[in-house]
């Protein structure tokens, strides 16, 4: 019932995160504030995926916004029953919220991934992915960040970045897992009860 009774809010809760999302993929284009980096194209290549602009920013903001709508009372009615009308609007949203499951779940893989391959910086041995063979292992030998000479810490700032950009698509896939299971608690629910009165 109180899944239910929040399908809502969690359209809601997923605006902020999208919002935050985008802002702080952003900010990966700015290494130690600079933009000389992006414009020469010495970024990493998850970067350029516009992951967290795009799939876990604009589309999961868009889908938000639709389920939201749906989920108000102007929505138009499809059909002449309210049931009907009930019925196909969970189905809408469902669909939705599914897409957002993918979104969200293709982002938080590719942010994962970018974060075990390490930023692409300027070491002893030229521009590289010098951590890309360690799996992951230079996130908690803090010795090693220091091969890393330009940007100035750009290991910091892309651990920081990516870390919450995870945070933030992993909270948007809970969300959506979510709200497909309350639209189909709603619609079995509802379809069942439907069938009762039917009978009776």
């Amino acid at each position: 019932m109180a899944l239910e009774a929040c399908g809502s809010c969690l359209s809601c809760l997923l605006i902020p995160l999208a919002l935050w999302s985008i802002v702080v993929n952003i900010l990966l284009y700015f290494p130690n504030g600079k933009a000389s980096y992006a414009a020469s194209y010495q970024l990493p290549n998850y970067v350029w995926y516009f992951e967290g602009i795009c799939f876990s920013g604009v589309m999961i903001l868009l889908l938000a916004v639709i389920l939201i709508a749906l989920e108000g009372s102007m929505f138009y009615r499809c059909c002449q029953s309210e049931s009907c009308n009930k019925t196909y609007r969970s189905f809408i949203s469902i669909v939705l919220a599914l897409l957002g499951v993918a979104f969200s779940g293709y982002s938080f893989i590719i942010f994962s991934l970018g974060l075990i391959q390490g930023p692409f910086c300027n070491s002893s041995g030229g521009w590289d992915y010098i951590f890309k063979d360690t799996a992951g292992g230079y996130l908690t030998d803090y010795s090693s960040w220091s091969r890393c000479t330009e940007p100035a810490n750009v290991v910091e700032w892309n651990v920081i970045l990516l870390s919450v950009l995870i945070a933030l698509s992993g909270l948007q896939l809970i969300i959506c897992f979510l709200k497909v299971a309350a639209e189909l608690k709603r619609t079995l629910c509802g379809t069942y009860s439907g069938f009762v009165q039917v009978e009776k």
